[in-house]
């Protein structure tokens, strides 16, 4: 249906709800798994509302418009917006619009839905990215003194665009009796089939799990669970709010990443992939070589500083957490 029944709503707004603006897909998918073991209500924002197995509650909405899904919001504990167009694609006219406005008209219909709620939320945990940093070989990004803006060498001047665009339609958001945090995010690692961990599993057993590029970029990353585990912590401390950034506290490079890949996955070797094999193999899949040359030297001080415990602070370790459960 196009709007959910008044009996969903009723049964919604009886319990401490949890709302995934954008929540459908493969983190929206883990949170709210992981919400629902909790004991809470899940009703998810989505354009393609369906039944789910997990008993959350998938709900229309345009992701720009407002509508009957704005009734959800009132005396809801929580609102997590995940919205947002892959950036998997190739950097066109009509893709960066769809990349852009998916982002930044979610994020400010949600904001003034939250203003206009007699019982607004009591926190708002906004997606963003952590590609807004600086490309960076040596400086690790921090909250407090990672540098912002683009890099010619890493091709992310767009990304990084759209990222500040992302968080200005966020912090311009007037709703004052609502905690606010940014999350700044990496890549998640996890097992679901539209999460960046099977691709891995297929480019290693194909032979192609050598370094790429020059391989000395960093990568920054967190396993699904620590991802799952951070949003909850932030939930439950009603004194942190601002910037967060989502990320394992050990970044690798590139050439380490490829060569735990090639340990786990069992490949003894893999060819490397220089600057122009990357270009080409970019166009064929319909992508962009920023997503895999730009060095990503994320760090997670505010969650360290604030006392939150990694589980899986290595990526070796992660990876084979991971792969044990796949098998």
């Amino acid at each position: 249906m196009a709007v959910a029944r008044k009996n969903d709503f009723r049964k919604i707004m009886n319990s401490k709800r949890i709302i995934l603006a954008g929540g459908s897909g493969f983190l929206g998918t883990a949170l709210a798994r992981r919400f629902r073991a909790r004991g809470n209500e899940v009703a998810v924002l989505t354009r393609s509302p369906r039944n789910r197995p997990d008993g959350a509650k998938e709900i229309f909405w345009d992701a720009k418009t407002s509508g009957n899904w704005m009734k959800i919001l009132d005396g809801a504990d929580a609102v997590i917006n995940l919205t947002g167009r892959s950036v998997n694609c190739r950097y066109n006219a009509r893709n960066r619009r769809e990349i852009l406005d998916s982002r930044v008209d979610s994020t400010r219909i949600l904001g003034e839905a939250i203003s206009r709620s007699g019982n607004p939320p009591r926190v708002w945990l906004n997606a963003s990215t952590a590609t807004i940093y600086k490309h960076s070989l040596d400086k690790p990004m921090d909250e407090t003194s990672g540098v912002i803006g683009a890099a010619r060498e890493a091709k992310d001047e767009f990304s990084v665009e759209v990222a500040c665009a992302w968080e200005k339609a966020f912090n311009e958001a007037q709703v004052p009796a609502t905690r606010k945090v940014t999350l700044r995010m990496t890549m998640v690692l996890g097992e679901a089939k539209n999460s960046v961990f099977p691709v891995m599993r297929r480019l290693v057993k194909c032979g192609l799990g050598g370094k790429m590029g020059s391989g000395r970029q960093l990568v920054s990353w967190i396993h699904e669970e620590d991802f799952c585990r951070a949003i909850e912590w932030i939930l439950d401390h009603d004194d942190f709010s601002g910037v967060v950034n989502l990320a394992a506290p050990n970044p690798v490079t590139n050439r380490e990443m490829m060569k735990i890949f090639r340990r786990v996955f069992g490949a003894p070797f893999g060819l490397p992939a220089t600057s122009w094999m990357l270009e080409i193999g970019a166009f064929l899949l319909r992508t962009e070589t920023e997503l895999m040359i730009k060095s990503r030297n994320v760090v997670p001080k505010r969650l360290l500083d604030g006392g939150f415990e990694f589980r899986f602070p290595k990526m070796e370790d992660a990876v084979r957490e991971i792969e044990s459960r796949a098998k």
